[in-house]
């Protein structure tokens, strides 16, 4: 039985090297994207199918996971990858209309989909959840001064992901009975779009967290913050 998995923000970047190494190990990769032109080329490039989903779109999630419903019956693996940055004024010059943009992707928008994928993840035998979440969200990590992210003090990206681990704290408790697994992974700091391809590490480095946690056996972790190398502090 092919394992089948959705993909948010999959049409390049982190997004894309996690549909690619997912479809590597034989796993259907759904690529979720809310622009069609560039969704339906990074599909094709890949061999793998698309959809249309805008996370901040409620209509367009639930036709999405009608979609699926519809091609596959059920969905094993959903990574919540969509966000966006924000500015990087200080917080004191940052608007609330910044916060509720940045959270309407980064964190209403993974609840947005997880709530609409979830009765079809209830449907796997092996349901897995990965929210791709940042170490900018990690408390422990923004008060300690010797780490590098005490400089990057931005308001709105930093908060939501923090908002998103606390989001896949709960699901993993309500989830915790169920065979479905849920996550929060970083990727680290990766030359992407979203921070003008000023990182250090690639997405296909980045990725890597996220296919493993995707693909974890009955043995591995729930309500879990990692890394590659394993479990960073919240």
């Amino acid at each position: 039985m092919t394992t089948t998995a959705l993909i948010t923000g999959a049409n390049k970047g982190i997004g894309f090297e996690i549909a690619r190494q997912l479809a590597e190990h034989g796993v259907t990769a759904v690529i979720g994207a809310r622009d069609e032109e560039r969704g339906r080329a990074a599909a094709e490039r890949l061999g793998q199918p698309y959809v249309r989903l805008d996370v901040t779109d409620e209509e367009s999630v639930q036709a999405a996971a009608k979609w699926i419903e519809t091609e596959y019956g059920r969905l094993d693996v959903l990574v919540n990858n969509a966000a966006i940055a924000g500015g990087a004024a200080e917080p004191s010059r940052t608007p609330a209309a910044e916060l509720r943009e940045v959270y309407e992707t980064n964190v209403f928008g993974v609840v947005t989909v997880t709530n609409a994928m979830l009765p079809l993840l209830r449907r796997s035998q092996a349901g897995r959840i990965v929210n791709m979440s940042s170490e900018l969200g990690s408390l422990s990590m923004a008060l300690d001064p010797g780490t590098p992210f005490w400089e990057t003090n931005l308001l709105a990206y930093n908060s939501s992901k923090t908002a998103l681990n606390m989001v896949t704290v709960a699901y993993s408790k309500e989830l915790r009975d169920t065979p479905i697994k849920v996550n929060a992974v970083t990727p680290g700091y990766c030359a992407t779009d979203l921070n003008g391809h000023s990182g250090y590490r690639t997405p296909e480095q980045g990725a890597v967290i996220a296919v493993r946690l995707a693909l974890a056996g009955a043995d591995g972790p729930t309500g879990a913050y990692q890394d590659e190398n394993g479990p960073i502090p919240w």
